[in-house]
């Protein structure tokens, strides 16, 4: 065994049913807590075990202990932003184009080669479980699970927030609710298509520049190039986004970025918020953007 994640029995959990308890308030799958069960001291309360028919009292500590699982991608050196680290959870801010995870065209160039390298040097390797997902080409903040308990509970409940700059002027905010599907003929390319999945994307105008804005956006739904495709479909594909009709003069990549993330911490339940300034490129696509944001425009 090795980490463990501590709870307090809080007044409106007094004389639950263990089962409830570590279901909805620790916030374990059935799989979990059925795998916990076999391990020696998998779920103790005051150091005694826990049985999922027992119950909890107010006060008492809960100690859940975690299986070992190893990292199994290769470690390689490199600089790795930190936005913000605990014993469960890691949050860096990703470069442009630098893959997430390792695929056939890049085994030792990712972020996770990196976050293995780093936890190495720790002394305290992990699986990589990046929760958020960004391409490529899209810079920003990527949310990282130390185990899968973390993984579990957050998987659903992160609050992104993108900032992208958008070719012509966005007059005013808005939101696209229009279904997407992948193109047909297409690997890659989607489309807006009345066959599609729901998807819907809320906008806000930050800055006007002389031919391109800021804006900022949240998803409801999370399809592949949501963002890319909607914009593009609202007749402001982003700048650097050729793949959907953006243009390439002024930034060679999607000008797309994970700029901020809220989220209750699983194990404290506390609110935290975690941003990522946004990169000199998309800064200086526009005289007006990049004097805005040096003045402290915020999302």
């Amino acid at each position: 065994m090795s980490d463990k994640l501590i709870f307090t029995v809080p007044t409106e959990y007094n004389g639950v049913n263990a089962l409830s308890f570590l279901r909805s308030f620790c916030g374990l799958s059935s799989r979990m807590i059925t795998r916990l069960k076999r391990e020696k001291d998998g779920i103790l309360m005051d150091g005694k075990i826990l049985r999922t028919i027992d119950t909890v009292s107010t006060g008492k500590t809960v100690e859940i202990s975690l299986p070992d699982e190893k990292i199994g991608i290769e470690p390689v050196e490199g600089e790795l932003d930190i936005l913000y680290e605990d014993d469960y959870i890691l949050i860096v801010n990703k470069p442009y184009s630098m893959p997430v995870h390792p695929v056939k065209q890049h085994q030792s160039d990712t972020l996770a080669n990196l976050v293995a390298f780093y936890a190495q040097s720790k002394g305290k390797e992990f699986t990589f479980r990046a929760i958020n997902r960004l391409d490529k080409d899209t810079s920003g903040i990527v949310f990282i699970a130390k185990d899968r308990y973390t993984a579990n509970a957050v998987k659903f409940a992160l609050n992104k927030t993108y900032i992208a700059v958008c070719s012509g002027i966005i007059n005013e905010n808005g939101t696209v609710n229009a279904p997407i599907a992948l193109k047909k003929d297409s690997k890659m390319v989607r489309e807006v298509t009345s066959d599609g999945a729901p998807s819907v994307t809320h906008y806000k105008v930050l800055v006007k520049g002389e031919d391109c804005t800021l804006v900022s956006l949240v998803l409801e739904t999370g399809r592949t190039h949501q963002i890319r495709c909607h914009m593009a479909y609202l007749g402001h594909p982003l700048e650097g986004d050729d793949l959907y009709g953006g243009r390439l003069d002024k930034i060679q990549r999607q000008a797309l970025h994970c700029g901020k993330l809220d989220f209750v911490h699983p194990i404290t339940k506390q609110p935290i918020t975690v941003t990522a300034p946004i990169p000199d490129d998309m800064k200086n696509i526009s005289r007006e953007i990049n004097a805005a944001l040096e003045n402290n425009i915020v999302l």
